[in-house]
């Protein structure tokens, strides 16, 4: 005797957390990640699709965003990281692309500038970031330097009096094509170090060309960036970012973002494939009441739940300041690897229908690639680790 299909309404485990890790949260914390997510379905999700089809950024959704006031909620708003990354989570579940914006701008910009600037560059410039008055964007990854940048920089600064000068060019720089500043990292000549500037992007000799033809991330606004003789005053200077060690303690942090991510978008897949497999029928019955299709939901959530419980964890490591670099790469390299899975399951169990965005799983299939990809690849993550269990660095 067939089951009959359930209605989605009245399916336990609506939100994907098996666990109830939000149950970790306070009372205040559970009242506000509610709000964010009714906030998603409102302004978010409807476009979503359309936004990524389009390959363009939905500029009107900036001053939403503002106005639910999402940036910095751990250093600014007092919030915990657990809370910080079920945030980041929710927000790739609804739209990666609209998640990583928010993690350039908040994890990676705002990061910096919190991290590396001195008390006056942050009184300066920080209540414009707060309130997405004013855009950023993070300059490290260069088109010759990826996983290398760390010890081949090639963009350079030279002290000039009271100023520096820049040469040249970043690639891959997400919300760069209409940031208004720009973090920009380069190689001071003097002393062969990292150094971290604030960048005018109106500033004569900077130019972002948009990348084109991507298949993951499209609404996202990734750029080229020339530097040619960039005229930057020394205030614009980051005060305490001196070397790549200093940009690290950025990275760590973000670090954690993209594998908060990579739980996002495992739920993501989770209910859309949950969904299909409910409401769709093959040889007369349910898709979800097929054996293989179950066995491949339960995969999907058990990525998920294994990868939110090691984020969780790692969110309490970080409340109590003993959250260690290597094990951010862990989780980077681990969550994503899953995430890859999970995605992979979810366009399987929508069979043809899981190449084409009018049925939402493509469009998470696509997204994981660059997921799985920035704040450092999994290979890379994976030898971090390696180095920090065995003492011996294979990194070449």
């Amino acid at each position: 005797m067939s089951t009959p299909a359930a209605d989605l309404h009245d399916l336990p485990y609506a939100d994907g957390d098996f666990y109830a890790f939000e149950q970790l949260l306070s009372a205040k914390e559970r009242d506000r990640l509610a709000e964010v997510r009714d906030f998603l379905a409102r302004e978010v999700r409807p476009i979503a699709t359309d936004c990524w089809n389009r390959g363009e950024f939905p500029m009107d959704l900036i001053p939403k965003l503002a106005e639910v006031d999402l940036v910095s909620p751990v250093r600014r708003q007092g919030h915990s990281n657990l809370f910080a990354g079920l945030v980041h989570a929710e927000l790739t579940r609804a739209d990666a692309s609209i998640a990583t914006f928010l993690g350039v701008h908040d994890g990676l910009f705002t990061g910096s500038i919190e991290a590396l600037a001195s008390r006056e560059q942050q009184e300066e410039w920080l209540p414009d970031i707060y309130a997405l008055k004013k855009i950023g964007a993070f300059g490290l990854t260069e088109p010759l330097g990826g996983s290398d940048v760390a010890g081949g920089t090639r963009t350079t600064a030279r002290r000039d009096g009271d100023t520096w000068i820049l040469n040249g060019a970043k690639r891959w720089i997400g919300n760069a094509t209409f940031s208004d500043w720009v973090v920009i990292y380069a190689r001071d000549v003097a002393d062969n170090q990292v150094k971290g500037f604030l960048v005018d992007t109106t500033l004569p000799g900077f130019s972002a060309t948009r990348i084109e033809n991507k298949i993951s991330l499209r609404t996202v606004q990734n750029a080229d960036i020339v530097l040619e003789d960039v005229v930057v005053p020394d205030f614009f200077k980051l005060a305490n970012a001196n070397s790549f060690r200093d940009v690290n303690k950025v990275l760590k942090v973000t670090r954690l973002a993209v594998a908060w991510q990579a739980v996002g978008q495992q739920l993501a897949a989770f209910d859309v494939a949950r969904s299909y497999a409910v409401e769709r029928k093959q040889f007369g019955r349910p898709l979800a009441s097929f054996q293989l299709i179950q066995n491949q939901l339960v995969q999907i959530l058990g990525n998920a739940v294994s990868s939110m419980g090691m984020m969780v964890r790692l969110a309490q490591l970080e409340d109590d300041g003993l959250a260690k670099d290597e094990q951010s790469a862990l989780a980077k390299a681990f969550t994503t690897e899953r995430m890859r899975e999970s995605v992979a399951l979810g366009r399987s169990i929508l069979g043809g229908n899981g190449i084409v965005t009018d049925y939402g799983m493509a469009k998470i299939f696509a997204d994981a690639e660059a997921i799985y990809s920035y704040e450092g690849t999994a290979e890379i993550n994976t030898l971090v680790t390696g180095r920090a269990i065995t003492g011996i660095s294979a990194i070449v």
